[in-house]
């Protein structure tokens, strides 16, 4: 019953006077739930204890674990990595936030999906280090490659003729759609070149305006909000678009 894994947190809510619920992807057991107690002390140590489940913390667990209980609970926790930036950064921490937002609504099941972890992981690793431009077109690139993993990635066959992206069929068509959800121009145009981007270090060349990555944005969370039953609205987003501005 007693597991290693590593786990990196997606949100927290209080729980009693002094215990969190905390809401983990694990690269073990995939998205679960776990009951902290005593992090939330009234001390220096307990305020060092909760330090270590804010949104985007990556960390190794021990952990308990029973397929057949909803609420799991960890034995032990540290630090897997401790980022330089990603905490103390407002513009690097809000597009974690976001990042973590989307993952989460994207999430239905807890099967544990080793591919979508080590993404998710080796996303906030290049965040932590990236160049402000790189930290700006960042949010684009998560969205993007995120969803090749919930199966409705969009196609990358981007052409001077096929230069409408179609948000609801996720391609590039000749003509515009007769609905109002798509992108064309140098909007469609840079998402062609996001999605051929692997690491994200290569957005450094990718010269966008504000304007423009708000434009880009709002069309990506209608994307998903097509693909995606009961996905909503993404509540980082606004917050996001106005750092970004």
């Amino acid at each position: 019953m007693v597991h290693k894994t590593k786990g990196i947190v997606l949100r927290t809510v209080k729980f009693g006077e002094s215990s969190l619920i905390v809401t983990a992807f694990t690269e073990l057991f995939g998205l679960q739930s776990y009951i902290v107690n005593g992090v939330r002390q009234a001390s220096s140590k307990g305020t060092a204890k909760a330090s270590y489940f804010q949104p985007g913390a990556y960390l190794d667990l021990v952990v308990y674990h029973n397929d057949f209980k909803n609420l799991q609970r960890i034995k032990e926790y540290k630090w897997a990595h401790l980022y330089s930036h990603l905490f103390s950064d407002v513009f690097k921490n809000a597009v974690a936030v976001f990042a973590i937002e989307l993952l989460t609504k994207s999430l239905k099941e807890p099967e544990p999906n080793n591919e979508l972890f080590y993404f998710l992981e080796d996303a906030l690793l290049h965040l932590d280090s990236a160049t402000p431009t790189v930290t700006a077109n960042f949010p684009l690139f998560f969205a993007l490659h995120l969803a090749v993993f919930f199966g409705f990635r969009i196609s990358d066959e981007h052409t001077e003729e096929l230069n409408y992206l179609d948000l609801q069929e996720g391609v590039f068509i000749a003509n515009q759609p007769r609905h109002p959800h798509y992108l064309e121009g140098k909007e469609a145009e840079a998402v062609a070149h996001i999605l051929k981007v692997q690491i994200p270090n290569e957005l450094e060349d990718l010269k966008l305006n504000s304007e423009m990555r708000r434009r880009m944005l709002q069309a990506l969370e209608t994307y998903y909000a097509l693909h995606i039953p009961e996905f909503g609205h993404l509540k980082t987003l606004p917050v996001l678009r106005e750092i970004l501005s």
